[in-house]
């Protein structure tokens, strides 16, 4: 099927979710020039902010589970709803308060927003199941989507930049809660319900476990960023979180429709997706942030860095993320060309190749730009390629659930990678680390790690069969057993 074939149904079936995509970019893009003038309105220290990145990302890691799999049973419309909403009122709510505990309560709330794209995949999957070719249309549909993602962010971060000195505070924070209002009505009134649900009761016991599991493990790394790596109780709650993965997956096995039906993690097409999708979020969300300070640093003071002002930072982030649009939008081109499998070891091996390049070109702005736009055109394609490969291997009755563990999977490679760059980039024993400069050591770390975990994805993605993620009416007929079909994969039957 050409492409211009494909554009036409696949945009009936986006339709009204790009600009959902667009609001959840503009979220994310339009708070980051913001948080230093948002500590000082709640009159609390820059060192505080981070409480605001790890309410968020443990809610998103207790919401997404439960969400995903309530999208199955009763609708994925109806929880895409449900989540905008609550999204809504949380931001509305940041623009009238002033106290610090009240603002990290609304901001924790506003991280629903998290589920806005596994759940939009799943419907699209399940929407295009009908058709000829449902993992073609899904691959075109989540690189549109995640193009609308990443323009939402550039757009929210430009109007941020451009409003932060003519708008008083509460103004200035309306401004998404206004895009997340109209966001809700856009889905409530323009979006259609998935056509298959699943029906039954949602696995409370499972939903606790797991969220227990999460909570103790995000919290125990959102602890040790401020306690350091020495400090018992991190260690005590990541160890808790661990091992209660264990009566977790023993509880589903037994129940008759689990929360997760962890029999996937046994089937060859989607064990590999998840567990790149973990070491993605190592740099998709680890490294950003050492990025941004990395390039603001003096060389002239400190012997290493960009020295770059304020809007060359945003012009090399931007750079970045122009380049994700990219990718996600080659994604379902090449994956057509070649095969998707071959596409996301492809993409994996960019987000190597760019993060490895930093080792020996650091010093100039124009290598650094050089390796950020490697590593967007791969993370680009990693985004949109993660959830549209589990909504293609995973079975019937678990779409919502197989691309909101890309998503929780990921936030959790994310918050671990936040705590050992934050450690890292603190020095070493013995090492000089000038003021509040990163150290060069760090740093290193930081560019090594991304690099080797992005490889050892591309590894693991070269295990899946040949034509995983594949329509098999596009797979020759000798090949069709090799399509990643889990409905014939005995293990996760």
């Amino acid at each position: 099927m050409s492409t211009a074939t494909r554009l036409g149904p696949v945009a009936a079936i986006v339709g009204f979710l790009a600009f959902v995509e667009f609001t959840s970019g503009i979220l994310q893009g339009y708070y980051t020039p913001l948080l230093t003038d948002i500590a000082r309105n709640l009159g609390i220290h820059d060192a505080d902010v981070n409480w605001l990145e790890g309410t968020q990302l443990m809610l998103s890691a207790l919401v997404v589970p439960a969400f995903a799999k309530l999208g199955d049973m009763v609708g994925h419309k109806r929880m895409l709803v449900w989540s905008t909403a609550i999204t809504a009122i949380a931001s509305i709510s940041l623009a009238f308060t002033d106290q610090f505990w009240v603002f990290l309560a609304a901001w924790a709330l506003q991280g629903f927003y998290v589920v806005w794209l596994p759940l939009e995949i799943a419907l699209i999957w399940s929407r295009s199941r009908g058709s000829q070719h449902p993992a073609a249309m899904t691959r075109t549909a989540a690189g549109l989507l995640v193009a609308a993602l990443e323009l939402g962010a550039i757009a929210g971060a430009l109007s941020a930049g451009a409003l932060a000195d003519v708008l008083p505070m509460t103004v200035l924070l309306l401004v998404p809660a206004v895009a997340v209002t109209i966001c809700f009505f856009v889905v409530l009134f323009g979006v259609k319900e998935s056509p298959d649900l699943t029906g039954g009761t949602l696995d409370t016991g499972g939903l606790v476990l797991i969220s227990l599991s999460l909570l103790a493990l995000t919290g125990g790394l959102s602890f040790m960023r401020p306690n350091g790596p020495a400090d018992l109780l991190s260690w005590g709650l990541v160890a808790l979180g661990a091992l209660l993965v264990w009566p977790f997956a023993r509880y589903e096995l037994r129940h008759p429709d689990p929360l997760i039906d962890v029999r996937m993690f046994r089937s060859p097409m989607l064990w590999p997706v998840f567990l790149t999708a973990g070491l993605f979020g190592v740099s998709v969300l680890g490294a950003q942030a050492p990025l941004s300070t990395f390039a603001r640093t003096d060389p002239d003071t400190v012997g290493y860095g960009l020295g770059a002002t304020s809007f060359q930072t945003s012009l090399l982030i931007g750079s970045y993320v122009l380049s994700m649009v990219v990718g996600a939008m080659l994604f379902p081109v090449i994956a057509r060309r070649l095969t998707p499998r071959v596409t996301l070891i492809g993409a994996s091996t960019m987000v190597a190749v760019g993060y490895l390049l930093f080792l020996p070109f650091h010093d100039g702005y124009g290598q650094a730009l050089t390796n950020m736009i490697i590593v967007g055109i791969g993370s680009g394609a990693l985004v949109a390629a993660l959830p549209a490969a589990a909504a293609a291997a995973a079975p019937p009755t678990q779409t919502g659930v197989a691309t909101g563990l890309t998503n929780s999977v990921k936030n959790v490679g994310g918050a671990i990678a936040s705590c050992v760059f934050g450690i890292a980039l603190l020095g070493s024993a013995g090492e000089a680390v000038h003021g509040t400069a990163g150290s060069l050591t760090g740093y290193m770390t930081v560019w090594l790690i991304c690099g080797v975990t992005a490889a050892v994805a591309a590894g693991l993605l070269a295990l899946v069969p040949r034509l995983a993620f594949s329509d098999p009416a596009d797979a020759p007929a000798d090949a069709a057993g090799e399509t990643g079909a889990v409905e014939e994969t005995p293990a996760v039957r």
